[in-house]
């Protein structure tokens, strides 16, 4: 019993010796006690989200697959996908969206399209496509009045961030591709001129602005300046202006709307110069082009000083007061050009339109289509990585306050205190 007191005694020693310096050096206030291990630990990293955002990262998709995606919508899709999402555990910061150009690229007109973008980023190391880009089906009325089934899934894709961009091809008429000749092409722009179309597109801004994308790119009447689509300027260029501030007017007067009209001709004259079939500015928010690697032989300084092309847009913006974009550009007539590429890259990072979105399919395409290897290398080396969002940087190492020195009090009493202590000689700092 005698020896068992004995060594009790000597356990309560260290901590009657503890207490007396705390006791001292707290009532001298000369210096402080602290835990030296306060300044190794960090707050709990935050649980993982709840459903229905799942915390694990999704499945990498194969970088490099073969699918060729049909270049024209069809009727509007059967089903509704929602897009396939990740989230990582950490928050992540959103980049500037002023240091480069928006993008993205044209993949699917369906649901397809949206879940190709996860994947086209993953095949550019995680580079952020903030730009949706999709065609309402101009075969019929009811189609171009824009179905919810097919709407939903791109709205649904634009809301899960701010800085996010849905651009929307919008035909004017329907039997968009039918090859309608100029003398009905004429009676329906005028027929439009006169209203008697208004409602479908009343209905199209009611649906966009119910499915909380107000602020939907309306690419409206695209590429007017050729021969391909019946909503083309040519048979008529007064009564498409008027017919197309007639569509902007209603839509317009949706209340909620917040649209952006861009208007698109294709580079070049084609069948008329497109600068006759501008509507004007209290219309149009954006001067588009949809700029193609084309005609067969023509370099690229050719499109951009050729009349009608590449620098007649871009002055002619500034002229007006307007951003610029590429809705669509892309390979084609000269088949594997890596220098079209590389030139059509910069030309848009020096001009900074508000976005640009590649038409990815053959023979345009560089990722959907792997006949186009040169150009694809071209396109992935400008383009990895670009305003990939990075995770805020947490110090890995723990730090202690300056002029903090632990003491060596054993492992018995630093157990029973629950850390090492710390004294802090700042005390002629406190008392200035």
């Amino acid at each position: 019993m005698a020896r068992k007191r004995r060594e009790a005694k000597r356990r309560r020693l260290p901590l009657i010796a503890v207490g007396a310096l705390i006791s001292l050096v707290v009532a001298s206030g000369s210096v402080s006690v602290e835990r030296a291990d306060a300044y190794a630990r960090s707050d709990p990293a935050p649980p993982p989200p709840t459903s229905p955002v799942p915390w694990w990262p999704a499945e990498v998709p194969d970088p490099t697959p073969s699918v060729s995606a049909s270049p024209e919508p069809s009727a509007s899709p059967t089903t509704s996908v929602s897009p396939t999402t990740s989230a990582s555990p950490t928050a992540t910061s959103t980049p500037s969206p002023d240091k480069y150009p928006a993008f993205g690229a044209y993949l699917d007109y369906g649901p397809r399209g949206i879940t190709r973008m996860a994947k086209l980023s993953d095949w550019l190391g995680g580079a952020d496509l903030r730009v949706g880009h999709t065609y309402l089906p101009g075969d019929q009325w009811n189609n171009i009045e824009g179905k919810p089934s097919f709407l939903a899934p791109w709205a649904e894709w634009r809301l899960e961030r701010d800085d996010r961009l849905f651009a929307l091809n919008v035909p004017m008429l329907e039997r968009n591709e039918e090859g309608v000749p100029d003398s009905e092409v004429r009676g329906l722009l005028r027929q439009g001129a006169a209203g008697d179309f208004d409602e479908h597109f009343r209905t199209l801004a009611e649906r966009l602005v119910d499915l909380d994308v107000p602020d939907t790119i309306v690419v409206l009447g695209w590429e007017m300046n050729g021969v391909t689509y019946t909503h083309r300027c040519g048979p008529d260029p007064a009564a498409w202006k008027q017919y197309w501030t007639r569509i902007v007017t209603v839509m317009r007067s949706v209340p909620g709307q917040k649209f952006r009209f861009d208007f698109t001709p294709s580079r070049g004259r084609d069948a008329v110069p497109w600068t006759e079939c501008y509507p004007g500015d209290d219309v149009v928010d954006i001067v588009g082009m949809d700029s193609y690697d084309q005609p067969e032989g023509k370099s690229f300084d050719e499109q951009v000083s050729e009349p009608y092309g590449l620098q007649a847009q871009v002055d002619f913006a500034t002229k007006h007061g307007k951003p610029i974009s590429y809705p669509e550009w892309g390979l084609f007539r000269n088949g594997d050009n890596s220098e079209y590429m590389k030139r059509m890259l910069a030309w848009m990072d020096e001009h900074k339109p508000l976005y640009n979105t590649l038409t990815d399919y053959c023979p345009h395409g560089v990722w959907q289509c792997d006949e186009n290897p040169k150009a694809s290398a071209a396109y992935r080396a400008v383009l990895t990585g670009r305003d990939k969002p990075t995770a805020p940087t947490q110090p890995t190492n723990p730090t202690q306050p300056p002029q903090c020195s632990p003491l060596d009090l054993g492992d018995w009493v630093e157990h029973w205190l629950g850390g090492k202590l710390c004294l802090r000689f700042d005390w002629w700092e406190r008392n200035s």
